[in-house]
Parts: structure tokens; C-alpha cells; sequence
């Protein structure tokens, strides 16, 4: 290795240690140590999750041809399965988990 490797490789382990620092004690720093959660942060708490959600399920659908066959038929089953294991299990790991291998099976096996 040269000198520049090592260099480099160190400048990026130094960003990530930084990083890493900031967003373990950013919160302190921008927030105080009152323990009150900010309404602003709250409100996104709540809202936050809803949102991602639905901007992942554009973006995961956003190829699906419904104007052919399969029809976005593997799609709209694994998202539907994706939504009962969540609803019926109340872990994401698992809903997460299971929509997806259940959207593989259906696309190499039955589609």
C-alpha cells in the first residue's frame, strides 16, 4: 500500500468517526438537556412514518406494468401480504421479511 491509500483510508474512517459523534450527541447540542421533546419533533414522530411508507410504496411500484400480463399481480399480493403480516403481527422484521420473499417466490416461480 502507499502512502495515499492510507491517507485516504484514514480521512474516511476520521468522516465516519465524526459522523458517527454528531448524530450520538447532535440531538444534546441542538435540543438541550431540558428532556422535553420539542412539538415539531413530535409531530413528525407521528407523521413521519406514514409518509415514508407511502413514498416507498410509489417507488417499489413505479416499474409495475398493469396494462400487461402479469397485470402487477406479484406486486399488488406482496404488498397486500406485506400489510397483513404487519397488521395481524406487529413486527416490522417479519412483515418486511415475508413480502419480500413472498414477492421473489411469486416472480421466479409462479410469474
Amino acid at each position: 500500500m502507499n502512502i495515499h491509500m492510507i491517507l485516504y483510508s484514514l480521512a474516511i474512517i476520521l468522516v465516519i468517526a465524526v459522523m458517527t459523534l454528531f448524530t450520538r450527541f447532535g440531538s444534546y447540542l441542538a435540543f438541550g438537556r431540558s428532556g422535553r421533546v420539542p412539538k415539531i419533533i413530535s409531530y413528525l414522530g407521528v407523521v413521519m412514518p406514514a409518509a415514508v411508507i407511502a413514498m416507498l410504496i410509489v417507488y417499489c411500484m413505479r416499474g409495475t406494468v398493469f396494462s400487461a400480463w402479469p397485470f402487477g399481480l406479484p406486486e399488488i399480493i406482496a404488498c397486500v401480504a406485506t400489510a397483513l403480516l404487519h397488521w395481524f403481527g406487529k413486527n416490522s422484521l417479519i412483515s418486511i421479511g415475508g413480502g419480500t420473499v413472498l414477492y421473489m417466490v411469486l416472480i421466479q416461480l409462479v410469474f
